[in-house]
Formats: C-alpha cells, sequence, structure tokens
C-alpha cells in the first residue's frame, strides 16, 4: 500500500531527501520551480558527477494562474491550440522574466544566497538540467529517483506538491510514493517522452544567466551602481515630468535647460497632486517658468489662469501675459476678498509671491482658499523665500490647496521616530500621514521628504555646479542661451561702507548709546499687550462684539510687544531720522488713548496682525497716525506723507494734537477700528500708557531734532554715490519707507540726480523699476534717456519680483537682522542677464567695529527672552538668524558671504535627477546599467562610522501601496533615519569607490528595515484608512444601508460586491476625489449606493489588478556601509 504525505501528519521532504541520498539520478516533473526551494534537495544532488547518468532533470509546465485559466475557458474568441517557433521563443522569454521576477519577491537571506549560487554552479556542471515543456500546459508533479536496488530501482512520488519549500513540507498537500515496479516504469516513459519532446525547450542556461544577473550573483555590484539606482527611482517623478510635457513654442529659445527642467517637473506636480510651489531662489526665472507651466496646463487641458500677485508687479505680469498668449486675469493680492467672491471659475490659480500668504488666519488667506476649494483649481505658488525660519510658512501654502487631513502617503518619520508613534497618536489626534501631522514637526528632514511631493527648488549654486560651462578664457561659468548667447554668473563682492560715531556730541552716537537701548528695553508697551489690562469684573459687563474682540487681545498675549521692541530697534539701526519719527508716532499714540480714557470715550483697538510689523511686506511705521490697521483686509494705499503736524515739543503739544487724532478717527476713520469702552480697561493701563510717553519724551529731547547735515551715515552715502559711483547705477535697500523718503529727500537737496524713491506703498512700483532697469525688462524703447533713474532707494517690499540687473551696485543702508535678507537684495540685481563680472555689495557700518551692533543687538534679544515676548513659531517674523559671524564676515568683507543657499535646500526630486543626469552624460552606457540592475540587488561601501552616520545598512523599498520608503538601519537593528535626503547623500559614492564584501548581518538589517517599514505601513489607519477618510466613512455607509434594506425590493446583489470590493482594495484617486465631494456636498445613502456602482462599472472605483496595485513590498536595493579596518 502506498504512504500518504499531506505534510501535515506526514511531510514529503523527509521521505524524499532519505530516497535522493540512495540514488545516482532523478527526474522530476513539477508545474512550478521556485528557485530559492532548491536549497532543501541541493546538498543530494551535489555528490552526483553530472551528466546523462548522474543528474537531475527538471520539468517545469507552463502553469497559468487560475484568473488566466478562468479568462481562456470563458472566452468568446477560439484560441489556436498549435505552438510555433515565435511562440515558443515568447514564451521562454516570458517563463525566464518569471524566474527573474521570483527572486524580487520576499527579503533575501544569506541561506538563500549561498543555495541560489550552488544552484547556478550545479545547473553549469550538469548536475540538474532543467527544460520547459512548451507543447501544452503542464500541471503533473512528479518526483522519480533512480538508485542502484535491483528490487526497487526506481522509487516515484506523485501527487499535488510543486518544487517549493511550502509545497515539500509545510503547507496541507496529497502525495503518495510509489514503488510498483511496472508503475515506475511507466512514469519514467511519460517523463522521457515529455523531456525529449520538439517544445520542451532547455533553460538551463537561462536560468544561469537568471542568477548571475540577480542580487545573489557573485560578482560584486559597484557601490556607486546602488547610489545612482537610489538616484533613479527618487528623480521618478522629475524624469515622469520630463517625458510628459513639451514646452510650449511661444517660448522659443527663451528658457534655459534648467528651466526647461523645473518647468516639465512642476508641471507633472501639478497635473498630479493639484498643486506646485516653484521655489528656485531669486533671479533664476521663476515667473517665466510659472508662465510656461499655466501655458501648458492651457495648451494640454484648456485650462484659463487666474494670476494673483502683489499690486507692485501687476504690470509686469501684463507683459508676461500678452507676450506669451496666456488665457488669464490678473488680480492685485489686495483686492481678492472684494473681487474673488464674484470670480468667474479659472481651474489654474497662480499666487506670485505666495510666502505672505502665511497667516491661515487671514482674510485674503482664506478668500483665496475658499475660491480654489469651490472651483477645484490646480494652484501654483511661487516665492524664493517659501519658508521663512518655521516650516509653518511652508504648511500655510500648502494649505491653499492641500487639506489638512488629506492622506499624504508619507509621515514626519523623524518627529515619530522621536515622540513614538502611540505618544505622537496621543497628544496630536491627527492623521500620521497628513499635514497637520508635519505641521507638528521642526525637523528638516521631515520637512525635506514633504516638500519633495509639492516643490521645485534649485539654488545659485546647483545650477553653477550642474547646468553652467566654463569659459576656459577667464574660468568665469556661464550659462549658454539656443542661440549661443552667453549669460555669466558674477561674482559677488561684499564691501564695507564705514561711518564714524563721534562720541557725545554725535546724535547718531547718542542714540545707538547703551541709554537709548535702556530706555526700549524698558518700555511697558501697553498699547502692544491690551489682553493683559483688561478688568476682571467690570462695572458693566463687555457686549457679545465686545468680549470677541477682548478675546482676540488676549489670544495676543505679549507677542506684539516683542515686535514693537525689536522693530524700535530696527529702525534705530536704520537712521536717526527714522527712529525718532517712529518715538514721536509712538508718544502721540499713547496720548490718543489716554485721551480717551480720561474723557470716558471708547479705545480705538488697531489689528493685531503681526504682518504689520515684518518690513518685508509692510514698510511703513505701525504707529503712523494715518492708521494702516486694514492694509491686509482692504488693501487701500498707504498715504506716503508725515503725519505729524506743526511742532510737537512739550506734552500739552502732544495731548492737543491727540485730541484733534481722536476727533478723525471718530469721524473720518471709524470702520477701521474696533471699539472698546474704556473702563473695560484696569487702571494701571493709563499709567503704563503715560509712563512710556514721558521716558520717550525723554529719549526724544536728549537727541534734539535731526539734523541731516551732521548725519555721519548720510554724508558717507553721498560721497560713494558723487566720488566712487558718480555715473553707474545703484540700487539702495532699507527697510523702512521713512528712511526712503528721508534719502530721497536729502540726496536730492545734496545734488545727487537721476534719483527715485521707492516704497510698497508706491502708485507704480513696475514702472520705476522699468526706468531703473530698462534693458533686462525690455522696455529701452519706451523709456526716454531724461526719464532713466540712476539711483534707485527702495524698501525690501519692492524687491519681491522685480528685474533690476542694470546695475551691478547694491547698497545695504541698513542691516536686516537676517543673512538670507541681504543675499535676496543682491539677488535683485544678481540675475539672468547680469553682464558686469561682479557685483558689489556696500554694507554700512560703524566704523569702530561691529561689536557695538552685537552687543546691542544681545541685548534686545535677552530682554525679549526675560518677558516672555517671543514665543513659538512667532520667531519668523524676527528675521533673527543671531549669526554674530555673519556680522563679522561682512564687516571684514570676507569672500562668499554673500553667495547664498546650501544645497540642502533643492528639492529631493531635482537632486536625485541631477545625480542621475549627469552620470549618465558622463557614461552613457550607464543608462542602460542601472535600468537593468535587478531589485533586491546590493552592494557594500566603505564607511567612516559616527554617532550620527554609523555603519550598517540603508534600504529602498517600494511599500505595499506603492510609495517610496528608504530605511537606514544600524548594526544593532535600530532605525538611524528614514529622511530620504539624507539616505541618498550618506549613499553618495564615486565609479572608483571599491565594493567590500558583504556584510555577514547585511540581509538581516534588510529585513529588520522592512518589517519596520511594512509595520508602520500597518499602523496608518488599518484595512478602511482613517475614518475621517472618503473610503472608510463610504464604507460604514453603505454598509448601513445595505442592512437597512435587506429583505426588501432594493435590496442589491451589486451593491454588496461593491462594499465587498470597498473594503478588500484601496479606491483610485478619482474616486477618492468624488467621494469626497459627494460626502462633502451632503449625499444620501441611496445616490452614494448609485454613485459607487456606477463608478465600479466604469472601472474607476477601486485598483484591483495587480498592474494596478502591488500587494508586496518590493526591495528596490541596499546598500551596506561597512567601517573600513
Amino acid at each position: 500500500m502506498p504512504r500518504i504525505f499531506d505534510n501535515i501528519d506526514q511531510p514529503l521532504l523527509p521521505s524524499l531527501k532519505q530516497t535522493l541520498q540512495l540514488s545516482s539520478k532523478a527526474d522530476f516533473c513539477v508545474g512550478y520551480f521556485n528557485l530559492r526551494g532548491w536549497k532543501a534537495l541541493d546538498h543530494f544532488v551535489e555528490s552526483w558527477a553530472g551528466g546523462d547518468d548522474q543528474q537531475c532533470r527538471l520539468l517545469v509546465g507552463m502553469q497559468r494562474l487560475p484568473q488566466d485559466e478562468l479568462r481562456q475557458f470563458y472566452s468568446m474568441i477560439q484560441q489556436g491550440q498549435g505552438i510555433d517557433n515565435a511562440t515558443a521563443v515568447r514564451l521562454r522569454r516570458k517563463m525566464a522574466e518569471e524566474f527573474r521576477d521570483q527572486l524580487t519577491l520576499g527579503v533575501p537571506t544569506s541561506e538563500d544566497e549561498v543555495g541560489l549560487r550552488r544552484l547556478a554552479v550545479q545547473l553549469k556542471a550538469g548536475k540538474l538540467a532543467v527544460k520547459l515543456f512548451l507543447k501544452h500546459p503542464l500541471h503533473a508533479k512528479l518526483y522519480l529517483c533512480f538508485r542502484p536496488d535491483p528490487v526497487s530501482p526506481i522509487v516515484g512520488y506523485m501527487g499535488s506538491s510543486n518544487l517549493t519549500l511550502s509545497g515539500l513540507s509545510q503547507q496541507g498537500e496529497l502525495n503518495i510514493d510509489i514503488l510498483d515496479h511496472d508503475a515506475t516504469q511507466k512514469l519514467a516513459r511519460w517523463f522521457e517522452d515529455r523531456w525529449n519532446d520538439q517544445w520542451c525547450l532547455d533553460i538551463s542556461k537561462d536560468l544561469v544567466a537568471v542568477i548571475e544577473s540577480s542580487w545573489a550573483r557573485v560578482e560584486p555590484i559597484a557601490p556607486y551602481h546602488i547610489y545612482l539606482k537610489i538616484a533613479y527611482h527618487l528623480s521618478q517623478e522629475a524624469r515622469a515630468g520630463l517625458n510628459e510635457f513639451a514646452i510650449p513654442k511661444d517660448f522659443g529659445n527663451k528658457l534655459f535647460d534648467f528651466q526647461k527642467a523645473a518647468v516639465k517637473i512642476a508641471a507633472h506636480h501639478l497635473n498630479k497632486r493639484g498643486g506646485v510651489l516653484i521655489g528656485d531662489v531669486v533671479g533664476l526665472g521663476k515667473t517665466l517658468m510659472a508662465t510656461a507651466v499655466a501655458r501648458i496646463m492651457e495648451d494640454d487641458h484648456d485650462l484659463e489662469t487666474l494670476i494673483i500677485c502683489p499690486k507692485n508687479i501687476v504690470s509686469m505680469w501684463e507683459d508676461y501675459r500678452d507676450q506669451y498668449r496666456l488665457r488669464a486675469r490678473i488680480l492685485p493680492v489686495s483686492v481678492v476678498i472684494k473681487e474673488l467672491p464674484e470670480c468667474k471659475r479659472y481651474r489654474i490659480v497662480l499666487i506670485d509671491e505666495s510666502h505672505n500668504l502665511r497667516n491661515r488666519d487671514g482674510k485674503r488667506f482664506l478668500a483665496i482658499k475658499e475660491y480654489i476649494e469651490k472651483n477645484d483649481s490646480k494652484c501654483i505658488l511661487l516665492s524664493a523665500t517659501p519658508y521663512n525660519k518655521t516650516y509653518l510658512d511652508l504648511s500655510n501654502q500648502l494649505r491653499l490647496f492641500v487639506k489638512e487631513d488629506r492622506d499624504l502617503g508619507i509621515r514626519p518619520e523623524k518627529l515619530i521616530k522621536e515622540m513614538g508613534e502611540t505618544e505622537f497618536m496621543r497628544k496630536h489626534q491627527c492623521p500620521v500621514r497628513s499635514l497637520a501631522a508635519f505641521e507638528k514637526s521642526e525637523h528638516a528632514d521631515d520637512w525635506r521628504d514633504l516638500m519633495r511631493l509639492y516643490l521645485v527648488r534649485r539654488t545659485r549654486s546647483f545650477i553653477q555646479d550642474n547646468y553652467a560651462e566654463t569659459d576656459p578664457a577667464n574660468g568665469r561659468k556661464f550659462l549658454r542661451f539656443e542661440d549661443g548667447r552667453k549669460t555669466y554668473f558674477p561674482t559677488r563682492d561684499p564691501r564695507t561702507v564705514t561711518f564714524t560715531l563721534s562720541g557725545g556730541s554725535d546724535q547718531y552716537a547718542r542714540l545707538y548709546s547703551d541709554g537709548s537701548v535702556d530706555t526700549i528695553n524698558n518700555l511697558l508697551l501697553p498699547r502692544y499687550g491690551m489682553g493683559n489690562y483688561i478688568a476682571a469684573s467690570p462695572h458693566k459687563a463687555p457686549t457679545v462684539n465686545e468680549a470677541n474682540i477682548i478675546q482676540n487681545l488676549s489670544r495676543a498675549g505679549h507677542r506684539l510687544k516683542g515686535f514693537c521692541r525689536t522693530n524700535l530697534f530696527k529702525r534705530l539701526e536704520s537712521s536717526g531720522h527714522s527712529f525718532l519719527l517712529s518715538i514721536e508716532r509712538h508718544i502721540l499714540r499713547n496720548y490718543v488713548f489716554l485721551h480717551a480714557i480720561q474723557n470716558n470715550l471708547p479705545l480705538p483697538i488697531g489689528t493685531q496682525d503681526v504682518g504689520l510689523l515684518d518690513s518685508r511686506i509692510f514698510d511703513e511705521d505701525p504707529d503712523n497716525e494715518v492708521d494702516t490697521s486694514d492694509l491686509f483686509d482692504e488693501g487701500e494705499a498707504i498715504q506716503d506723507a508725515e503725519v505729524i503736524k506743526g511742532a510737537l515739543t512739550t506734552e500739552e503739544d502732544y495731548k492737543r494734537r491727540a485730541a484733534e487724532i481722536y476727533n478723525d478717527y471718530v469721524q473720518k476713520y471709524q470702520k477701521r477700528y474696533k471699539w472698546l469702552r474704556a473702563d473695560l480697561f484696569v487702571p494701571s493701563l493709563t499709567k503704563d500708557l503715560l509712563t512710556d510717553a514721558r521716558a520717550l519724551l525723554r529719549l526724544r529731547d536728549s537727541a534734539g531734532e535731526w539734523r541731516p547735515d551732521d548725519d555721519a551715515k548720510l554724508a558717507r552715502l553721498v560721497k560713494l554715490l558723487s566720488k566712487d559711483h558718480q555715473r553707474e547705477k545703484v540700487l539702495i535697500f532699507t527697510q523702512f519707507a521713512d528712511t526712503v523718503r528721508y534719502l530721497e529727500r536729502e540726496l536730492r537737496a545734496r545734488g545727487v540726480a537721476g534719483l527715485c524713491g521707492v516704497t510698497g506703498g508706491s502708485n507704480d512700483p513696475a514702472a520705476l523699476a522699468w526706468r531703473f532697469s530698462p534693458e533686462s525688462n525690455n522696455k529701452r524703447g519706451r523709456i526716454k534717456p531724461e526719464d532713466e533713474i540712476r539711483v534707485l532707494v527702495a524698501t525690501d517690499v519692492l524687491s519681491e519680483g522685480q528685474n533690476l540687473q542694470d546695475s551691478a551696485i547694491v547698497v545695504n543702508f541698513d542691516l536686516p537682522w537676517a543673512i538670507i535678507r541681504l543675499i535676496q537684495r543682491v539677488g535683485r540685481v544678481d540675475r539672468i542677464g547680469q553682464n558686469s563680472e561682479n557685483i558689489l555689495c556696500y554694507s554700512f557700518l560703524p566704523a569702530d567695529g561691529v561689536e557695538r551692533i552685537i552687543r546691542l543687538r544681545s541685548r534686545i534679544r535677552q530682554r525679549l527672552q526675560e518677558n516672555a515676548e517671543v514665543v513659538g513659531t512667532d520667531e519668523a517674523f524676527f528675521e533673527d538668524d543671531n549669526n554674530e559671524r555673519a556680522i563679522l564676515d561682512l564687516y571684514n568683507e570676507k569672500a562668499g558671504i554673500l553667495d547664498g543657499e546650501a544645497d540642502s535646500d533643492v528639492d529631493l526630486a531635482s537632486y536625485a535627477y541631477q545625480i542621475w543626469k549627469n552620470a549618465i552624460d558622463k557614461d552613457p552606457g550607464l543608462e542602460k546599467t542601472i535600468e537593468l540592475l535587478p531589485m533586491v540587488t546590493y552592494a557594500t561601501k566603505p564607511h567612516t562610522p559616527t554617532d550620527k552616520a554609523p555603519a550598517g545598512v540603508m534600504v529602498y523599498m517600494k511599500t505595499p501601496e506603492g510609495n517610496d520608503a528608504l530605511a537606514w538601519m544600524n548594526e544593532g537593528g535600530e532605525s538611524v533615519t528614514e529622511s530620504q535626503f539624507t539616505i541618498l547623500r550618506a549613499a553618495e559614492c564615486k565609479p572608483e569607490t571599491p565594493a567590500l564584501e558583504r556584510r555577514g548581518d547585511h540581509h538581516d538589517l534588510v529585513k529588520k528595515a522592512v518589517d519596520l517599514i511594512v509595520e508602520e505601513e500597518k499602523t496608518t489607519g488599518g484595512q478602511l484608512g482613517r475614518p475621517s477618510g472618503a473610503r472608510f466613512r463610504a464604507y460604514e455607509r453603505l454598509k448601513a444601508h445595505a442592512e437597512s434594506v435587506k429583505g426588501t425590493l432594493f435590496e442589491s446583489p451589486e451593491l454588496d460586491r461593491v462594499i465587498e470590493d470597498i473594503y478588500r482594495y484601496p479606491l483610485r484617486q478619482t474616486a477618492i476625489d468624488t467621494l469626497n465631494r459627494q460626502l462633502r456636498s451632503g449625499i444620501t445613502d441611496h445616490d452614494l449606493a448609485s454613485l459607487v456602482v456606477n463608478l465600479k462599472e466604469e472601472g474607476r472605483l477601486c485598483l484591483i489588478h495587480e498592474d494596478d496595485f502591488a500587494k508586496e513590498p518590493r526591495i528596490i536595493c541596499s546598500m551596506g556601509l561597512a567601517a573600513e579596518k
């Protein structure tokens, strides 16, 4: 009686091994052959000599997958049963691919690697021969063992087990042994007939080639190839964009290669994710690139564009629109609140200088966001400074088109690793793969990983290193237009202009003294902290409206005090004139409040918007009596006039003028303010207002009326313009409009010709920019020589978006607290088309050294910290990088201090693509080599371990949901980082980097990395995703609806199948978008059921097929880091 082997009570493998041990030859026939499963039997074959008499012959049938068989059975088209040579070649190639794919599944082990290498050796030695049976599908599972036994020379096993480890020993099967002589002889002849069939092809060499080109190969792979493979896959979106879109012909030869690449990558992001942020640094042509992206969307999808920009560059955008025939409307950002509700539908919204919309609670932000959501618009954002000092600047811009709970497919890994996922979920209560989750992170690596989805950003040095040529005649780098013209990169030359502070008799020296700083530091600033003076139990309770105003005041806390204190000091650094004006205005506004309190009149409460104290956005004095509290709501122009009328010298003068101003507020500007009764505040408000006013009066009296003729800083500027650069164009920057007006007036009085001042309140800043720089703005024919401007004095508000490169001289009359601001100023003239070899960058600093500035700034910072006047993300508005070294380097005119951002600011897709492009440009053969590298492949490179960069293994894989995932594991199996940017940089190596022997723990560490990533994928929301997601909500509602109609006429088997699909398979993105819209609109359960059934019938509901959705994680490659011995 035959024995039964079911792998449960009786496993097949031990019996088969025992038989093989006594055999000298074997014939196996299986439907499926697992290459890695061969190691279970290879030991017994290894002792055979090889050849016809001592080898194992393995016959593999062309087994179809069950769904393929079903499809063929029910096919309405009759398939021919014959086979020809072409078909045989095709099937043989297909089977080779299937064996190759087989080795990409799962996680490799050292045992697998040894077994596969032995398999290749046995195939080459003839100890194992493998043939592919093609004549017809063959499902047989037969194992014949030939042994020198006269009684039972052949032992057979037949049943259901394939030649796999699970088939032979793990999963339930049904097999029997066959010892009958006649039966085994017949089976041997049956096998022989098929082995010798015309359509039975030997694939032994094919399998050797598969193994020797796989991760199990003996020959090591160059680490440089693994580095390029990582870059190749990480640059997939960039490469997709480059292949997907064409540049419109209107742009002719106007775009450089780096701009074309950015345009196509941006178009890909926009098309795939509904938004993109073009964040190239100043001077690289973002406006032209954005115009090209909008034209691509217009040409390919017939979409019109709404351009929202600062009012001072409307004229520039009108030029671009007309020149490149863009169907677009241009809207100043100042009118969006009024205009957008009635604006027609534009499917593309382009927002220039989008960083100005970083306040998500601002009325402008909300108006634009509502318009984008209502019209389902795609969004193009432009900003050279997408974030200032906080990454929330970035997320606030992304929120214009990305919902905070949208599943982004990636998580803030650095933060989650730091906190632990459980603690993160407990503390923050938001989906881990959402924008809201990233907003909790302060780690640059997390934000780089997020922004690779939306950001296109390159730096000046990145362009020079990767796109520029070098002129052998002078060593200078340049870009070449398509018509052959060259545009060179100039050298930024920092220079210091010193001015003397002569001591006690010098006005500026007195203002710049420790005493002035003490006065600023000791100010109580009650108007900037009104919430701290609210009475706990007022005689009459506040109205509902007053209560809302009080709540806003309380929310502001001390934060505005810090802004005011810092701004006063910045104005002092700018000019004594501007500082004294601020003091006088501050005193006056205090007396306006005192007038209201003393007369029991309501107090005028201005805006609590910190933007009024951000000189990048608003260059006027927030204490100017012509209040600008509605600037960010209504967009009215600033009145460019001094507001202090008549001489105000005594306290009585200020009181008299304050009463006049209060009456103006009531009669002319009442709607600009919110009003609160005086009795809602405690008496100490009066005391603190008066204390500050009198302290500032003493400071003003000690300085006296400002005397321009004694202004050493002004005199040094006059010399610079009239002696050092009396004919060249000069661009002078200052942070404040008051300083612009002061310099314009005094320079003109001292004979400086061709002069003009421009601020954010100027009527047409673009026209002034054209008069200053007609060549670079293509306006030479429209600007008369007598109208051309030689010296332009401007605030930083103007600097956005203007082409000013007819000049090569920049003067920083005052010194911003962040070095990046100086770099951005230089970028206004260091733009494409700049013809000068050097750009001179002058910075004004005291002649007695920079220690005074450093010391005084330090004292201001200390006061802010002591009073907790700067908290959390507010630090961004201060633009204070606290970089004493930078100030010293400027003073000492150190070369390179103004050269710009590090390449770590470059977006990941562009960075990875450039690695790939540079490599294949240098060696075109690498393109095919890297593309053909198999999955799971690895290399090991020399590495010098550090605490932050330990030895171990870096793994790159695709998750079950098709997302890129990288992990770096140390030797202890602990995660170092999952930052894609960090890992790509750590993997960097040269073509000549030697390939070391594989680490003994390499595959073990790879498995730990895969386990880590897969576990993270499992914990991102469960089978149906987040409870707030479209899939979860639709499933719950449909399931409840199906239950409610069960047993009625409305019961639908089709709906039941759809519900099962939604549970089992992920939704297509189009289905997610459709369901989200319908669920928001309040769709009924019945209509929802009809909708999903229709989506399924149209094939638009779920990702079901293998080629749509990878159910298993797939290892792309790995890099071992081995400490050099």
